[in-house]
């Protein structure tokens, strides 16, 4: 039974992947700040939580060396934990948005360095997966340091997917794009502003959680032995460009 670490799994996207891997019969370890406000469970099964603060790299290591006294190995590191608020970069503490690249870029790495020294020793290795966002390959206008910091998360992964190969330790991205969780109607207003921005997406709605959880889970598995330095987008399609709803022609 493999053990499974995500960042920032006590809610929304995070808990979703926790599910997923729960669902596979994973042993879960979930760390954030902040405890889950009900015991994280799928299939009768629950996930472990432990307070971390990802950024924090001395925290970082402690906590992956207790997963693996305590549950025999780490197996699979989920980097989930990030976000931002809405800040133009004109605006705020210019430390605010340093934060955002501590948290979203930095912590990653930490946990990252942390896991592969204990999976670099294990029999089957690893599999590391970072969570990105369409937010690093798009401008991201208002979340422009969370932006960078994705993009930034993206070339990590594939650096250390070339470095860490011969340890046996894989490295992917899901490349996230939007999600319905408890916190959409912040982002997005009330159930007809959720309406309207599900259908700019191709499928036609959000992402469920579990959804991604499900990319996560496909990333870490053996069906996914070969594959390591990729990037996979989890966004419905994709975002349809703005020229054809702006040109005054029809389309084929």
């Amino acid at each position: 039974m493999s053990v499974a670490v995500i960042t920032g799994g006590t809610r929304g996207v995070g808990a979703g992947i926790a599910r997923a891997f729960l669902r596979t019969g994973a042993q879960v370890v979930i760390c954030a700040r902040h405890p889950p406000p009900r015991p994280l469970t799928a299939d009768g099964r629950h996930a472990r939580y432990h307070p971390l603060d990802v950024r924090d790299p001395e925290a970082a290591a402690e906590f992956c060396d207790r997963v693996a006294r305590d549950h025999g190995s780490l197996d699979v590191l989920v980097n989930n934990a990030g976000g931002a608020p809405y800040r133009p970069l004109a605006e705020g503490d210019p430390r605010r948005h340093a934060r955002v690249i501590e948290l979203n870029l930095l912590a990653p790495l930490y946990l990252s360095r942390a896991a592969h020294a204990l999976m670099r020793t294990q029999r089957g290795g690893g599999a590391i997966v970072m969570v990105g966002s369409v937010s690093g390959t798009r401008p991201s206008p208002g979340t422009a340091a969370y932006g960078a910091a994705k993009a930034g998360l993206e070339n990590l992964a594939r650096s250390m997917a070339m470095e860490w190969a011969g340890d046996g330790v894989r490295v992917n991205t899901v490349v996230l794009g939007m999600a319905r969780t408890e916190l959409t109607q912040l982002h997005y207003g009330d159930e007809a502003g959720v309406a309207a921005v599900s259908a700019t997406v191709p499928l036609g709605r959000l992402a469920e959680p579990e959804e991604v959880g499900d990319a996560c889970v496909f990333l870490a598995s053996d069906a996914a032995r070969y594959i390591s330095g990729a990037s996979l987008a989890v966004h419905g399609g994709g975002e349809r460009p703005a020229f054809l709803d702006a040109a005054n022609v029809n389309e084929p």
